[in-house]
């Protein structure tokens, strides 16, 4: 009888779990709703852990058949980073991420897109200020030595990665969204 009370609690327990992290307002919809592309970045480094778990976020990414089909290059040398981004600072990171080009030629944007995101958003969780390039990936692919791209692999996305100048806030230096009624179209 104890047993079954036990697994009782331990149902109960999770499925508690489970229901708050849909209630609107959890931490992963704060941190989504809050954010916004910075351009104002300190000179304080990014540190290990918080790049090694940004890192993990973006392996844990969905994608297609579970392919996983992304190679991270992470570039903190300042002078290969300005390679692809004129005004990056000291204690930016780079991350590129590059997807496995298939045999028809094309390459799973998509599923770069996912980790992409994934990171940009574990990146604002962790207080960090993220931004999505992606007029750098040519430049990036005609220098694939310089920037160490996988072979086999084209540059697909950069995310940009940085402490952020505390005296911008996603109020203020974030452009206007659309309202809904402009996106999205339900049918009912």
């Amino acid at each position: 009888m104890m047993r079954l009370g036990f697994l009782f609690l331990v149902v109960a327990l999770l499925g508690h779990t489970t229901l708050k992290a849909q209630e609107p307002g959890n931490a992963v919809t704060k941190v989504i709703l809050s954010g916004f592309s910075e351009r104002a970045y300190t000179h304080e480094a990014v540190t290990e852990e918080q790049l090694n778990l940004i890192l993990e976020c973006g392996i844990k990414a969905p994608s297609a058949r579970n392919l996983q089909p992304w190679k991270f290059t992470v570039i903190q040398d300042e002078t290969t980073m300005k390679e692809a981004i004129g005004n990056v600072v000291p204690g930016n990171v780079l991350i590129v991420v590059s997807g496995k080009v298939a045999e028809n030629g094309s390459t799973p944007d998509f599923d770069c897109g996912l980790a992409t995101e994934s990171m940009f958003v574990a990146a604002h969780s962790l207080g960090l200020g993220a931004r999505i390039y992606g007029s750098p990936v040519g430049p990036i692919n005609n220098q694939r030595e310089l920037f160490q791209i996988p072979d086999g692999y084209n540059a697909v996305v950069v995310l940009r990665i940085g402490n952020v100048d505390k005296t911008v806030d996603a109020v203020t230096a974030a452009t206007p969204r659309k309202p809904s009624a402009e996106i999205v179209n339900f049918r009912k």
